[in-house]
């Protein structure tokens, strides 16, 4: 099964699936770009000799290394951040090696806000700050793509979650054989 598919109950759906907003990358492509581009103009720029291939060798390590970093480092942590809204409760994870989780329940969420500063809202993401019943304090999704939706998403689901839990409480004292 697929993320985050594994993680569902047997009536539970994926409504909303996202990641970090893409411009989180901007800067490691960038650095990407930089590093490959500083990288081939300094193995051009040795000059020949006896030398060469170790003063190669150790430009390339060091390209490797500043890649691993400032690159891959932060696209990995970008893949392996994951917001997921269902029909049943609201699933946070991050982390490459180590993990960090959380799961809300949509009836536990008492309030869902969202702030943009100007370039978010020019790049149409922001950051939600998610209040639930009970002391473990508030949860703020930073980078969240079209956040201003997300949040009309969370409240229209946490509605609709009410409502359907009122439905199953309706039937469960219809069908009691005590009543």
């Amino acid at each position: 099964m697929p993320y985050p598919d594994k993680l569902l109950a047997d009536d539970e759906e994926v409504v909303r699936h996202l990641h970090p907003h893409w411009l989180t990358v901007f800067w490691p492509v960038v650095r990407f770009l930089l590093i490959v581009g500083a990288t081939s103009f300094g193995l051009a720029v040795i000059p020949d000799g006896r030398q060469q291939g170790i003063y190669r060798m150790l430009v390339l390590a060091v390209a490797v290394v500043l890649l691993a970093v400032t690159v891959v480092v932060p696209l990995a942590r970008w893949r392996a951040t994951h917001y997921v809204v269902t029909t049943h409760r609201l699933l946070f994870r991050e982390g490459i090696l180590a993990r960090r989780g959380r799961d809300l329940g949509l009836a536990r969420i008492t309030d869902v806000s969202y702030t943009q500063t100007l370039w978010d809202r020019i790049t149409n993401s922001g950051t939600l700050t998610i209040e639930t019943a009970g002391d473990s304090g508030a949860t703020v999704l930073r980078q969240i793509p079209d956040s201003d939706g997300v949040q009309q998403l969370l409240n229209h689901m946490i509605e609709e979650d009410a409502d359907r839990r009122a439905q199953e409480s309706a039937s469960y004292i219809r069908d009691d054989p005590a009543t």
